[in-house]
Formats: C-alpha cells, structure tokens, sequence
C-alpha cells in the first residue's frame, strides 16, 4: 500500500537560529517535500480554516492558548486517501513542546488504527518534545515509530538524514 505525507507547515514569518525570518515555505512543508521525493509518497498539507496571524509573535501567542485551551481547530480538508494507506508520515513543527493544535484535530478525527505513523518534525532546538508520546496517546490504534528532529535552520541540508529516516 502506498504512504502518505501528511504535514502542517507555516510559511511567512517564522523563528530561524535566533532571528525573524520571512520563508517563502515553512520549514515543515520543505522537509515533507524532500520526504515526497525520496518515497514517492503523495503530500496532503493540514490547514486550519482559519490561518495564523502572518505576525510571528501573535501567531505565537495565539498557539499558546489554543495549547493552554486545548483547543481543536477547525480544518480546511481531510485526506480522503488515508484509508488505502498503511503508512503515514507525519510532519510538524514544534510548537510549545509538541504538535500543533490542528494536528491534534486530525488526529483526533481520522482512524489511524493499524497504520504505522511516522512522526517528523522541524523546530529550533527542542527536538521532537513530548509530540511522539501525544501521537500515541490520540492514536491508540496506531504504531507510532521514532521520529525525526529536523532543525529547521539546517532544513535545506536535511535530505539525506530524511532519506535515511525514511
């Protein structure tokens, strides 16, 4: 059965090695397009309906009560082709120690039962934080295998550590 790349990404202003940068495509969605190419798997972006402030700061702000709220955001779409797939990656950045909120709401939406789910993710400098362990917890039916810690400043350097994850 064929894999799939599910990811969530922010292009825009992001945090890059200590400084405000504006990135043409997140960090995520680069490393998720590597993955593409090395496993021929299709991608599938995770978009809420509403989008995060193009500010850094207050889209920040904003990740840091939908965390404390646990909030569920609303999506844009769901993948339609999760069904026929036996693996999926699936990749985020690190906010706040773990996943994003829309992730969770995926997650929590779709049945991910019997599938092998591997979590990768970009950050700058907290690695994979508690996200692999969350993944399990909303995804109890799932293999959830290691992950992999991208940093999102050597993103552009990471494909051959992403094809040997893969």
């Amino acid at each position: 059965m064929p894999a799939l790349i599910l990811y969530f990404s922010r292009k825009g202003n992001n945090y890059v090695n200590g400084a405000i940068k504006n990135l043409p495509a997140g960090n995520t969605e680069m490393a998720a397009r590597m993955l593409s190419r090395k496993t021929g798997a299709e991608l599938f972006e995770i978009e809420p309906r509403i989008a995060y402030p193009d500010d850094y700061s207050e889209c920040i702000e904003k990740a840091m009560q939908e965390q404390k709220s646990h909030a569920r955001p609303a999506l844009k779409a769901y993948p339609a082709q999760l069904a026929g797939c036996d693996v999926v990656y699936l990749g985020y950045p690190n906010w706040w120690g773990t996943m994003p909120m829309p992730v969770f709401t995926l997650l929590e939406h779709c049945d991910f039962s019997g599938k092998t789910i591997k979590p990768f993710c970009t950050h700058e400098g907290s690695g994979m934080g508690s996200s692999e362990e969350d993944i399990r917890r909303a995804c109890p039916g799932a293999i959830v295998a290691k992950g992999l810690a991208i940093h999102g400043a050597h993103v552009a350097q990471a494909e051959d550590a992403i094809a040997r994850w893969a």
